[in-house]
């Protein structure tokens, strides 16, 4: 569907819900739709902690969904879920026919990820989907890295789907209602 900035957007968040690192084996997903920055509907999804099923589960998720047709673009709560779950951009975007966002609070240090990614299965299938993803963009106030559309049109989404500060409201509710299934609370931290 193509980008009109001057009508509604309508965008997909997903986010992990809270889990056990040493205890759980599925981790949920919660997936807000919402309309520029109005709440319009949810997914609810399970992928393996550390597993490699993030990003079938995304297409799953989401081109069975209603809403799937009325979609412009998909955000992403970082590259990775339920620990080292690291989706496949690049494959997202084409398989979806979307722009695919991941947004970050802060540059990520790869260092620190490349360590601990030694200690799992298929450390070098979730190397490359790290590398595929393309380069980290800064810019204010948003960190992100995109498939499927220039990084401009990428950053003009964020802004408009963002309602204060830098983190996409689809992405904030997809935080608290993960939050609040799993802990009985939202937490404040988005």
């Amino acid at each position: 569907m193509p980008l009109n900035f001057n009508k509604k957007l309508r965008v997909i968040g997903f986010d992990d819900a809270p889990f056990k690192k040493y205890s759980d084996d599925k981790v949920n997903l919660s997936g807000i739709i919402c309309s520029n920055t109005r709440f319009e509907g949810m997914l609810w999804g399970e992928i393996t902690r550390d597993g490699d099923d993030s990003t079938q589960v995304l297409i799953e998720l989401i081109t069975e969904s209603k809403f799937f047709q009325q979609l412009h673009a998909v955000l992403l709560d970082g590259i990775a879920f339920g620990g080292f779950n690291v989706v496949d951009l690049r494959l997202l975007s084409e398989t979806l026919e979307l722009p695919c966002i991941t947004v970050m609070r802060r540059q990520p240090d790869m260092e620190s990820i490349y360590s601990a990614l030694q200690n799992l299965n298929n450390k070098q299938e979730k190397i490359n989907r790290l590398e595929l993803a393309g380069k980290i963009i800064e810019q204010s106030p948003f960190c992100f890295q995109v498939s499927g559309c220039e990084a401009e049109t990428a950053y003009k989404i964020l802004q408009k789907v963002t309602d204060t500060g830098h983190v996409p409201e689809a992405l904030r509710i997809a935080h608290l209602i993960g939050s609040a299934i799993k802990t009985g609370q939202s937490s404040n931290r988005a």
